[in-house]
């Protein structure tokens, strides 16, 4: 893929981000820094970041797991594991505002760059961002961390499916993505202080600190009423009617907040007296009866499609939703209109879903080839021709990647 050469733009134009994450948490969240001007520059081991193997599907050598969260940034590849790979990095750090990792505990301190030692002695005013699995200390602390593994031992994974099904992985990595947006929100708040106090400071994000704060109503709920939080499927634990209903064609969700709502609801459903019904007349009624109230809507919503009245219902102020698959969505008037897919040469991408209005933000580089900006990124950080090659010739700037799996 080729890189796209345009004017520094966006939000975060001037920003520097030494980026030493694999993997998904902090890719996705360097890539949001990327998408808003941040010049990323992304350091992959010799090995390469290990998603670039997560496929098929692959193009130019990347799984679709690699390119949809590293757009927009420079890419590097250099063996920290060796000092002279190391002091490229201090080299690199010396003009940089943001340095990313989500080495386990320990790594960097154990290759004498450790943050309270070395980097907040070197570079003062150096943001650093550490994403771990479960935080450097406690009775976990340094444990490895993915996804899944944490949505399972955070509770996530205990709400989520139905009595039958028992505990159900949710279908998006949503630990790893929320993990990703709470470390880029920790950046820019350390950023915006810096700007007061004129120094850094360190972030700390771990996978299973963002899964627990993800806990919500459930843990609300039980810390209030103390009564464990139970599977009910798509319903909410806290709204009724707030569920998923089949219909003659597609399924609808229904997501009725307010008495109002239900009014609406049952008047476009042609029974108007169900709002009125005693079981149902708050949401707290509607609550306690959820059975009874799904049964009649059942019978209600057999004759509609669901697609049909999902579009009345949301336009008479109803929220609702027709239960639509990725091509659809991707393909969807709305979509397009809010630019949710955008492409660039061979590139296709999820859009940017935060839209400033005087500095928005773009696909400015396609993702990196392996080590596709290496010898350019050097160069800029005053490296001669002569010593790139040498580090090229040393295998402290991989040309190619090495065989073997990433790092744990």
């Amino acid at each position: 893929m080729a890189a796209e050469t345009q004017p520094a733009q966006g939000a975060l134009a001037g920003v520097k981000v030494i980026d030493l994450t694999r993997v998904l948490g902090g890719p996705y969240c360097t890539q949001i820094l990327g998408d808003h001007g941040a010049d990323v520059i992304k350091i992959e081991p010799p090995q390469g970041d290990e998603v670039r193997d997560w496929g098929p599907p692959f193009r130019d050598d990347a799984a679709s797991y690699f390119v949809g969260v590293n757009r927009n940034k420079r890419g590097v590849a250099l063996d920290l594991a060796k000092p002279a790979g190391r002091e490229v990095l201090m080299r690199l750090l010396e003009g940089a505002d943001v340095l990313i990792h989500n080495f386990k505990p320990g790594t960097l301190e154990k290759w004498g760059i450790g943050y309270a030692d070395t980097l907040a002695k070197k570079f003062p005013r150096l943001v650093y961002c550490h994403i771990t699995g479960f935080g450097p200390d406690g009775p976990r602390g340094g444990l490895p961390g993915y996804d899944a593994a944490v949505q399972a031992v955070s509770g996530l994974m205990s709400i989520n499916g139905t009595p039958e099904s028992g505990p159900v992985r949710m279908g998006t990595p949503i630990v790893d993505l929320g993990t990703g947006l709470n470390a880029a929100i920790g950046i820019l708040m350390a950023l915006f202080e810096r700007a007061r106090t004129g120094k850094g400071q360190a972030v700390d994000c771990s996978l299973y600190d963002c899964a627990i704060s993800l806990l919500h109503p459930q843990a609300a709920n039980y810390l209030m009423s103390g009564k464990p939080p139970q599977r009910i499927g798509n319903a909410h634990p806290n709204i009724s009617p707030y569920d998923s209903y089949k219909t003659r064609g597609r399924s609808v969700f229904l997501a009725v907040g307010n008495d109002r709502q239900f009014e609406r609801l049952c008047a476009e459903l042609g029974a108007p007296a169900l709002s009125k019904d005693k079981r149902f007349l708050t949401n707290g009624d509607r609550v306690v009866n959820r059975d009874a109230l799904r049964g009649e809507l059942e019978g209600l919503l057999a004759g509609h499609d669901g697609g049909a009245l999902a579009e009345r219902l949301i336009r008479i102020g109803v929220p609702a939703g027709a239960v639509m698959d990725i091509p659809e969505v991707l393909a969807d008037p709305h979509a397009v209109h809010r630019r949710m897919v955008v492409e660039s040469g061979d590139y296709r991408g999820t859009g940017i879903p935060i839209k400033l209005s005087r500095t928005p933000g773009s696909v400015r580089r396609t993702p990196p080839r392996f080590n596709r900006d290496g010898a350019a990124v050097l160069e800029e950080a005053g490296y001669l021709a002569s010593e790139i090659a040498a580090l090229t010739e040393e295998g402290i700037l991989a040309a190619k990647r090495r065989k073997g799996g990433g790092e744990g």
